[in-house]
């Protein structure tokens, strides 16, 4: 199968054939293409042994193809590795728009499920702060009731306090032991 080092020595076999320059192929892919590569990165395409460097298909080779080996238009007076390179790109072309619709497609149902689940969280969220400011007046009302009970609790203490101390200092308590005794 062809792969990006087959292209990159076929453009530099047109580029010989048609007596190209850097120069040349700068405009030429200027003019073409919206987002052209920059004439160093021309230049490293070209360069002797480029064909064993790493080059980003869409962004570097794709534009220069397109204008070098004219792969939107195969002709019938093109030989048979010129009209294979062109179905190989024409394809590989069409193949990265799909992959390119594709992407946008998972992007954005990514972006609806993110959307989703942060919808969610804020919904238990409420909820968590609902239940929270429940138990918290839970807490506060149980409060209420332990300071009443305990005031009623120091009331009835000092009520029996005062009862035994009525009680203890009664003058017939004093007579009744006096009798006693």
């Amino acid at each position: 199968m062809t792969n990006t080092k087959d292209i990159i020595i076929k453009l530099k076999e047109v580029r010989e054939e048609k007596g190209l320059s850097i120069n040349n192929i700068l405009d030429m892919v200027e003019e073409a293409e919206a987002y052209p590569p920059s004439r160093s990165t021309i230049q490293r395409l070209f360069a002797e042994g480029s064909e064993n460097n790493s080059f980003k298909y869409e962004e570097t080779i794709r534009p220069i193809a397109r204008v070098l080996l004219d792969i939107e238009n195969i002709e019938e007076d093109d030989d048979m590795d010129i009209k294979a390179m062109k179905s190989l790109l024409k394809y590989k072309m069409q193949r990265i728009e799909e992959l390119e619709r594709t992407n946008s497609d998972l992007q954005a149902a990514l972006t609806k499920e993110k959307l989703k689940y942060h919808e969610k969280l804020d919904k238990e969220r409420e909820q968590y702060r609902k239940s929270i400011e429940f138990l918290k007046e839970q807490v506060s009302y149980k409060d209420k009731r332990m300071d009443l009970l305990l005031d009623a609790v120091y009331q009835k203490d000092l009520q029996y306090k005062e009862l035994l101390g009525l009680i203890l200092s009664c003058p017939c308590r004093a007579k009744a032991e006096k009798e006693q005794s």
